[in-house]
């Protein structure tokens, strides 16, 4: 069963002008979420015409500045929309094939290290990466949303760089509570001099998907992802949210790790 994504949100998003108080969205407050990086992640969710202000329940203004945010209702005072834009359906998937194996390789051969926590892989010499996993920024799955939307312009030798990733420059920003405290932390500097490293663009596009997928409305159906030895997980995903986008996410994603 999918898990709801609003439960136990402690930051709430309204429109100042709506009597029927519909949530617009809302978020789990975690530390290095500022006001000025919330009004960047309001401009995600909602379409504005024109400028626009925050003000907390009490009334008061909310500056656009480095002060932590803190918890409560937010309203939006402006004209706007909310916007149409969905993420992509992705899941936490650990598949084999060619391709991811030779990402594994280039990732690992390159950071040695955990590049959110910093935490080194002590035992890297021995090839052993237990508890270390290589992530794509952008899913093998959706190779053909990665064509209609021109991506490959941004793949250079030497990175460039492109727009914030947001408000903050690099930080780490945690969408659910974090036990190792690194939610409001900053990338590896390490991974940043890297000439092989993740372009600026990239990272902002993964920011922007993080912020619809958890921020928007009731925000996106968590997955499950754990299915022990005998467990029927086609019925899962017939049975669960987005039965479709879920299913054609699995299979494209074996089928281009074979590729």
């Amino acid at each position: 069963m999918a898990l709801d994504r609003s439960e136990g949100r402690d930051v709430h998003i309204y429109n100042a002008k709506d009597p029927t108080q519909t949530v617009l969205g809302g978020l789990h407050l975690t530390n290095g979420i500022t006001n000025a990086l919330f009004y960047s992640m309001i401009e995600i969710i909602l379409v504005f015409q024109s400028t626009f202000s925050l003000q907390d329940e009490n009334e008061v203004m909310v500056e656009r500045d480095n002060h932590p945010l803190q918890p409560g209702k937010y309203y939006v005072n402006g004209s706007f929309l909310v916007t149409d834009e969905s993420p992509l359906t992705r899941t936490i998937s650990l598949h084999t094939g060619t391709r991811h194996e030779t990402f594994r390789h280039a990732v690992r051969a390159r950071d040695h290290r955990c590049v959110v926590t910093g935490k080194p892989v002590l035992l890297a010499y021995k090839n052993s990466w237990t508890g270390f996993e290589a992530a794509h920024i952008f899913p093998l799955a959706y190779q053909g949303y990665w064509n209609d939307q021109n991506f490959s312009r941004w793949i250079t030798t030497t990175p460039t760089a492109g727009e914030p990733i947001n408000s903050d420059n690099y930080k780490i920003v945690c969408f659910e509570l974090d036990a190792d405290n690194f939610a409001g932390t900053y990338i590896d500097q390490q991974l940043l001099n890297h000439p092989d490293r993740p372009i600026d663009q990239l990272l902002g596009w993964h920011f922007r998907q993080a912020v619809l997928i958890n921020m928007k409305g009731a925000g996106e159906p968590i997955f499950e992802h754990d299915f022990p030895p005998g467990s029927d997980m086609l019925d899962d995903i017939r049975s669960g949210p987005k039965a479709v986008e879920r299913m054609e996410f699995e299979l494209h994603s074996r089928l281009t790790a074979l590729l």
